[in-house]
């Protein structure tokens, strides 16, 4: 063990072996040792060594290390000495001594701490192995061994991120292992899994994602609750730190965090107390990242979808509310108040709810003033912080954005019938720093009046009638009047350039404003010397924007000023500047770097105030109008009545096209109309053929059994069979069931005519048997038969009687069988009588239905037929109209097609023959969509 002693301090004979020996030393006891504990010690005195002498423990011990991470497991001191080791060869934080007596060629041999770092990093994951046997030592619950384990993870993702996370990425459980970490009840591994976890979701989102579906929004959440929200530690502001890595940029976790109703969670972070003084550092760094959180999620480069959705619930669990009571509350720290009231901005940006509430928040002052105007009283105070400037123009801004109704109560302020002495209102507040002597002042009040006007065509007029006091005596002067007149007076840059942005927004898109302002004789003047004059690199900006403004004036121009005209506009700047300076005047704008700086995001972002020339709105607004006014100066007049009288041409046969298509369109829906109850009729004739067809076979099927039964012998019970099938059939009888029902009257007449003969039978039988009777009684002595009992014996007992009295007698015996015989058919002939009346009155009711049906079926037939006829008819003239049409259209093609070769012939751009023929192949296509079938 000398060895050890050299390297632990201890005194031995003979010469001191070098840092690079003992390292070899030690590498070899930790190859070739066989007892646990030799080893043990082995890799204890390594790691000892491992800051001073780094860069041989990393060269020549590293791949031992890594063998005794894989073979001695069982063994966590030995693991947790391993890990040390590594990590202070990794990690970029370790400090080195340096060794007093270290010669000038071993000082020459050390390197960079962090490219050692990086290099060692490499080495250790350039086997992938490694790294799982890393991830899989989380595991383990023993301190000695995680807490290292999570410290080497994270120095290994600080020097070689993108790899590790790779790794990681595709490992089985490697995120949900780190994720464990935060359920550690030792501080410790917790606060330093955090920071692990900061490392691996930098600037990957599928591993931000998973982390996010590892239930990590809930956990931070309650760790950050568990730690006193705002008033808590760095573990808050490591949580907070996290949870911004997840949702910056990555509009997945967004949503799940919109969706898992964590917005709702915030709202206890910003309750603050009355007595705001005493800050802690840590609760400002707190509430800072907490109010990033919040823009994150309600962040103008979000899809606007996400956004809208973010500050509808921001409003409905509270949270603007509670942004807006720090934005008035007293106390508050500068930077706070200033994150804050670009957070607010934010949340009501473009979101027409949250505006008006915003609108409706008044300061806690006496009296109470709304949150508007003393946010505006800060802007345009020149004393107040340059950062909180920019904040509350940036809240104005954004209280406008999409907001004609805001626009409007900002412009109404100004107007005559609307200003109250009594009270500060946002226009005075706007007019009083638009010409105040402080430049800073000017633009922001000029840009944040130019957004009171943004794509408000209404508004813009309404600003002409405002009418402004300059001193006593004089008459008042309208607001635009006095901002060229200030402009005229030589300001400084930045006000000057304010003004025209404020000049260049209103009369775009607004020719009354153009005439207002070519009214005042000096104005073109003054733009044309201010254009033409040979200035520096600070004035060239005006320059170009005064080109700007002069060409505004051309291109909205209605030419209502017989001086001021298109074309003598055009022809003064022809002669006293020149078209292709007045060209290169305007490029200076979009020329100039903070243009492009001001064109990123809507939020201005500026290191100090001279820098703040350009606004974003505005940026978007020279992008469109460049085109359109080069266009317009580089025309001549003749081209300009060439092109008028071809836009007016191509106005007319567009009218005419126009005309035709909605009229073929209203032919088109008129045809499918028709065409959808041509199929409907045709639908309802088919199911009434086959509701015929039906019945027809179940009347054939009804014949076949009546006449089955009447060859049988049973016409009662057919008849009644007949009836019962007839019953049940529901629907049209066809027109050649008449035959039937003609027969059927036959069959009837002929049971008649059986019926009336049975009749005379019946009458000669009865007449027969009277005769026999008068005969028997007059063949008696005359006195009446008597029964024993010694009465006389009634009628129904005179047949026995009378057999009893002629027994004697065989001819009277004969008279009285055949007088019985004759009785009993009399009686079976009524009962056969009186069924044939009742099959008589079925079957007349029959007849009857059968006549009804028939009758229906005829008419529904000839009312189908007309309606065919109709519709064809219709379907005819349709066809014919649109032929005519189609001969119509065609004409206004070849007119439009010697148009186009009229305007090519001028030299205007028009779509080459490719196109043409396109187009042609088009119409064709479109024409035969219309042709109808």
């Amino acid at each position: 063990m000398n060895f050890l002693r050299g390297v632990m301090g201890g005194q031995s004979a003979g010469p001191q072996p070098s840092g690079a020996e003992t390292v070899q030393k030690l590498c070899d006891r930790v190859a070739s040792s066989t007892l646990l504990d030799d080893r043990r010690d082995a890799v204890r005195a390594l790691k000892a060594l491992s800051k001073k002498y780094r860069l041989e423990v990393g060269s020549q011990a590293m791949e031992h290390l890594v063998n005794v991470l894989q073979t001695d497991r069982s063994d966590s001191e030995i693991i947790g000495y391993a890990l040390d080791t590594l990590c202070n060869l990794i990690s970029n934080d370790v400090e080195e001594e340096e060794p007093a007596d270290e010669s000038e060629e071993e000082n020459a041999q050390k390197t960079n701490s962090d490219d050692l770092a990086g290099q060692f990093a490499e080495i250790y994951i350039k086997q992938q192995e490694n790294l799982t046997l890393l991830l899989s030592l989380l595991e383990e619950f023993d301190f000695h061994v995680r807490w290292p384990a999570v410290k080497l993870l994270t120095a290994l993702l600080k020097n070689q991120g993108p790899q590790v996370q790779q790794i990681i990425l595709v490992s089985p459980m490697g995120v949900s292992r780190m994720m464990d970490l935060l359920a550690d009840s030792r501080e410790v591994i917790r606060n330093d899994g955090l920071l692990l976890l900061q490392q691996l979701t930098k600037a990957n989102a599928a591993i931000q994602k998973i982390v996010a579906f590892e239930n990590a929004f809930e956990r931070l959440l309650d760790i950050i609750t568990e730690e006193g929200m705002s008033d808590g530690g760095i573990v808050v502001e490591d949580c907070l730190l996290l949870l911004l890595n997840l949702m910056r940029n990555n509009s997945s976790n967004q949503n799940f965090f919109k969706e898992g109703s964590y917005i709702q969670r915030m709202k206890p972070w910003f309750e603050v107390a009355e007595d705001n003084s005493g800050w802690s550092a840590q609760k400002v760094t707190n509430l800072h990242l907490m109010l990033q959180l919040v823009r994150v999620l309600v962040s103008p480069v979000n899809p606007p979808g996400a956004t809208s959705n973010c500050q509808k619930s921001a409003f409905q669990c509270g949270l603007l509310q509670q942004l807006c009571t720090i934005l008035m509350a007293t106390g508050v720290p500068a930077d706070i108040l200033t994150e804050t009231i670009n957070t607010v901005s934010e949340v009501i940006r473009g979101s027409q709810v949250n505006q008006d509430y915003f609108a409706s928040v008044n300061a806690p002052s006496n009296p109470p003033r709304p949150a508007i105007v003393v946010l505006l009283m800060s802007m345009v105070n020149e004393r107040q912080p340059f950062v909180l400037r920019c904040a509350v123009l940036y809240c104005f801004q954004c209280f406008l954005y999409k907001n004609q109704k805001g626009q409007a109560e900002i412009v109404a302020t100004l107007l005559p019938a609307t200003i109250d002495a009594n009270s500060i209102s946002a226009g005075q507040l706007l007019c009083g720093g638009l010409f105040s002597t402080d430049s800073l002042s000017n633009w922001c009040a000029a840009v944040a009046l130019a957004h009171a006007l943004q794509d408000n065509s209404i508004q813009k007029e309404q600003l002409l009638r405002v009418q402004l006091a300059t001193s006593l005596g004089n008459p008042p002067v309208s607001l635009l009047q006095q901002c060229t007149n200030i402009l005229s007076q030589g300001s400084k840059v930045q006000t000057r350039v304010g003004l025209l942005m404020l000049l260049s927004t209103w009369m775009t898109n607004c020719p009354i404003a153009v005439t207002h302002f070519l009214h005042n004789q000096t104005n073109v003047p003054f733009l044309t010397a201010q254009i033409s004059e040979n200035l520096g690199e600070e004035e060239q900006l005006v320059q170009g924007l005064c080109a700007l403004l002069l060409g505004i004036c051309i291109y909205y121009n209605e030419n209502s000023l017989e001086n001021y005209t298109k074309e003598k506009l055009k022809q003064l700047i022809e002669k006293r500047i020149g078209k292709e300076i007045f060209i290169e005047k305007l490029a200076y704008i979009s020329k100039h770097e903070l243009y492009s700086r001001a064109g990123q995001k809507p939020q201005p972002s500026y290191s100090s105030p001279e820098q703040m020339l350009f606004d974003h709105e505005f940026t978007k607004l020279v992008k469109e109008l460049e085109v359109l006014i080069t266009k317009a100066v580089q025309k001549s007049s003749e081209d300009e009545k060439k092109e008028e009288e071809v836009k007016k041409s191509l106005e007319q046969h567009d009218s005419i096209v126009s005309q035709y298509k909605e009229l073929i369109r209203e032919q088109d829906m008129q045809l499918n109309e028709l065409k959808k109850q041509v199929a409907a009729l045709t639908s309802q004739n088919e199911q009434g053929q086959t509701t015929i067809t039906q019945q027809t076979s179940q009347i054939q099927q009804l014949r076949d059994q009546y006449n089955l039964l009447k060859v049988q012998g049973k016409p009662l019970d057919s008849q009644h069979h007949i009836h019962n099938e007839a019953a049940q059939i529901n629907g049209i009888q066809p027109k050649a069931e008449a035959e039937e029902i003609g027969r059927l009257r036959e069959e009837i007449e002929e049971l008649k005519k059986q019926h009336d003969v049975l009749e005379g039978q019946l009458a000669e039988k009865e007449s027969v048997i009277d005769k026999l009777r008068t005969n028997q009684t007059t063949g008696n002595t005359g006195e009446g038969c008597l029964d024993p009992a010694g009465e006389q014996t009634t009628e129904l007992h005179k047949p026995v009687a009378i057999a009893e009295a002629a027994s004697g007698d065989n001819d009277s015996a004969s008279a009285l069988m055949k007088i019985t015989q004759l009785e009993s058919r009399l009686s079976a002939l009524d009962d056969e009588n009186q069924k044939l009346k009742d099959q008589v009155k079925l079957l007349t009711e029959e007849q009857r239905t059968l006549n009804q049906q028939l009758a229906s079926t005829t008419s529904t037939v000839a009312i189908l037929e007309t309606d065919k006829r109709k519709l064809q008819q219709e379907v005819t003239e349709s066809k014919k109209e649109q032929d005519d049409l189609l001969v119509l259209l065609a004409d206004q093609d070849q007119k439009i097609f010697g148009f186009k070769n009229k305007l090519k012939e001028l030299g205007e751009p028009v779509e080459d023959e490719d196109d043409l023929e396109s187009a042609d192949q088009e119409d064709d296509d479109d024409d035969d969509d219309y042709e109808p079938s």
